[in-house]
This record gives C-alpha cells, sequence and structure tokens, in this order.
C-alpha cells in the first residue's frame, strides 16, 4: 500500500477549489482512494462554495472564480 498527494478541483456555481488530498493506492479493485479525513474535507468545500462561504473554502484550498471569456 502506497499514499501519493494529487490535486483535486471541486466545481460549484461561479468557483472553483484547488485542494491538495492524499490518494491511497493498494492492490484492491477499489484503488486509488481517498481517506474519509479528505472525503469529508471535500464535501465541506463543496458545501461552502455552493453557500458562497469563500472565507472557510479558502481555509484548505485555493479559490478560483471563473468568468465566461467573449468569443470572436
Amino acid at each position: 500500500m502506497s499514499n501519493h498527494k494529487t490535486i483535486k478541483y471541486i466545481h460549484e456555481g461561479p468557483y472553483v477549489a484547488e485542494v491538495e488530498v492524499e490518494l491511497i493506492e493498494s492492490d484492491d479493485s477499489w484503488s486509488p482512494c481517498l481517506s474519509v479525513k479528505d472525503a469529508c474535507r471535500l464535501d465541506d468545500i463543496r458545501d461552502a462554495l455552493r453557500h458562497g462561504d469563500l472565507a472557510t473554502a479558502a481555509k484548505t484550498g485555493r479559490i478560483y472564480e471563473m468568468r465566461p471569456v467573449a468569443s470572436a
């Protein structure tokens, strides 16, 4: 079993959160997976973004605002 860090992106409304999580790799068919702690943290960030609470979401990740780009 091994662990490695990766980036997950959570998109909710006009916002995207960039969050570092740890993936757990093993020899079973469920691999790779997140720890319960990381999964709950992603859910909390998604909920904060959904309610516009950017201060809470920004405590554990980078927050970006998506805007449409005018096409030519």
